[in-house]
């Protein structure tokens, strides 16, 4: 025991007590390098479609009526609004934006493509579903990697809400 009354540590319990910090600042920064390629990767994927989708000036608009479905994607003729576009005979759209043959859709074009992203509120939400979904999965480990537990809980109900929000504006 020294003078002031406390107790010396020895050389090897300072060292355990260093790595054993160094092994938890090592683990809250993989988890947080985890978390942030999840969420970059959600909006990456997002991106291609949401672009089309929200910033159509440059692109051919118009509107798709859908004539045929299979599994994953619909197709139907493609009526331009202006004098932005021609009209094509076979385009295609995700077949989760539209109710089946006979709808009517506005949409435009990607560019040097014939696949058409629905525009509108219902397209912009519907794009960002993917980002939607990393947010879910990021709050999931910042909750359990990171312990953060109000960050969690705000990216998984940012999450829950755009899923809830594009489900409502396609279905309604």
């Amino acid at each position: 025991m020294s003078s002031t009354g406390t107790i010396k540590r020895s050389r090897t319990r300072r060292a355990g007590e260093n790595a054993y910090g160094l092994l938890l600042l090592t683990k809250n920064v993989v988890m947080a390098l985890i978390a942030l390629f999840v969420l970059v990767a959600g909006v990456w994927y997002s991106w291609g479609t949401a672009k089309s989708a929200m910033f159509t000036k440059n692109l051919e608009r118009g509107t798709v009526t859908v004539s045929r479905c299979d599994d994953d994607w619909c197709t139907g003729a493609f009526a331009p609004t202006d004098d932005s576009g021609r009209a094509r005979a076979g385009v295609r759209i995700d077949k989760a934006v539209a109710d089946g043959p006979g709808d009517r859709l506005p949409v435009a074009l990607k560019p040097g493509t014939d696949e058409a992203v629905r525009t509108g509120w219902a397209g912009v939400l519907h794009a960002w579903v993917p980002f939607a979904g990393s947010l879910l999965l990021a709050s999931l480990l910042v909750a359990g990697g990171l312990r953060l537990r109000r960050t969690a809980w705000a990216l998984g109900l940012t999450g829950a809400t755009l899923l809830a929000a594009s489900f409502a504006t396609l279905t309604f």
